[in-house]
């Protein structure tokens, strides 16, 4: 049954304050919605500096979120690693969307490809370990080369390290320094793709274009639009989004990333149930934003058109990068998506500039 939406001047509460939550708040002022940010860090992080209110407390802070419910309309989420406890807490006080599953199995990568696997979607060979035994035993079954992951909290080419013949697989073991862990076969791809999925309340599905990615140590560098891939592939590509956001039953958006094989195999590597850095480029480049649409599906409204615009590519601006603004502003086909973080660091995400790559008409 589709859900009564949510009337102008709404408050959608959001968990997380990063830049993904900013970009939700900028996206929902226009559809009439202001938005409330959560979050653990003091000064509220990017999303609070463009938000109507935020609250600054712990995950697990009970009274803050009995004060956050009673003043929101909706809580989502615009990052994964929040406390699963904290959801549930909420959602006996206020509807939260997506729930709790879509977290269980985004926080764990066993969890993850083992879901993803009963869906009757491919994955990587994989091995959960606990133990140096277990990753002796996973070596001899997975084989070389293989990737050891922590099954939590890594992102970005954290928490992760190659093992091949030469490792020494008790050095690995002790400097991941992690008893949950994942151990991967590497995988031969050709093309690295994401899918953004978005879900209504009433089970209706709208998948963005498949996004084109390539990643530098570890971090997503530049995506671009449409995917230079086969029709039999991209269509490959959207049923595997489409079956697992339905399976998850999410209301909201579930960001999918593949690998693509030489004989055109897809694979599913991770997902994300929220936004995605991979979708930037729709703010520039399709009918409807990523976030625009994450709005529209929380707050109950219709979803929107995914169609591209213009051929395009997303360029993230990471540490030391966003020194390059001043150039990319004199481009009359960029536009430029700054965080409001203060400080560069390397390997931060500092901003994302999108670009227009067809030519222009008339």
């Amino acid at each position: 049954m589709a859900l009564q939406p949510l009337p102008a001047n709404a408050v959608i509460g959001i968990l997380g304050g990063g830049q993904l939550g900013r970009m939700t708040a900028l996206a929902a002022a226009p559809l009439g919605y202001r938005c409330h940010i959560y979050d653990h860090d003091a000064d509220g992080g990017p999303a609070a500096q463009v938000s109507f209110a935020a609250t600054s407390a712990a995950w697990d802070d009970w009274a803050a979120l009995d004060a956050f419910a009673e003043a929101v309309d909706v809580v989502t989420y615009e990052f994964e690693n929040v406390p699963v406890a904290t959801v549930e807490y909420l959602m006996k006080r206020v509807a939260v969307r997506p729930g709790p599953m879509a977290l269980e199995v985004a926080q764990h990568r066993v969890t993850e490809k083992s879901f993803a696997r009963d869906q009757g979607l491919e994955t990587a060979q994989f091995w959960g370990v606990t133990t140096l035994d277990e990753l002796i035993d996973g070596l001899s079954a997975v084989g070389v080369p293989a990737i050891l992951k922590t099954c939590r909290l890594g992102y970005d080419g954290k928490g992760q390290i190659r093992v091949d013949m030469e490792s020494s697989l008790a050095t690995v073991w002790e400097e991941l320094g992690s008893d949950d862990a994942i151990l991967e076969r590497m995988v031969p791809f050709v093309t690295e793709v994401s899918v953004i999925a978005a879900r209504g309340a009433d089970g209706e599905i709208a998948c963005f274009p498949v996004t084109e990615n390539s990643h530098e140590d570890g971090i997503l560098r530049r995506s671009v639009v449409p995917a230079r891939v086969s029709d039999a592939v991209a269509a490959a590509a959207r049923k595997a989004a489409e079956t697992l956001i339905d399976g998850l039953d999410i209301v909201g958006l579930l960001a999918v990333e593949m690998f693509v094989t030489e004989d055109g195999e897809v694979l599913i590597n991770e997902v994300a149930p929220r936004p995605h850095n991979s979708g930037h480029w729709t703010q520039n480049g399709c009918a409807t934003s990523q976030f625009e649409q994450f709005v529209r599906a929380v707050a109950g409204l219709p979803l929107g058109p995914t169609d591209i615009l213009c051929e395009s590519e997303m360029l993230n601006l990471i540490g030391d990068d966003v020194d390059k603004v001043s150039g990319y502003l004199h481009d009359p086909d960029a536009h430029v998506h700054l965080y409001g973080k203060a400080e560069a660091r390397a390997g931060r995400k500092m901003g994302h500039v999108n670009r227009r790559l067809s030519p222009r008409r008339g």
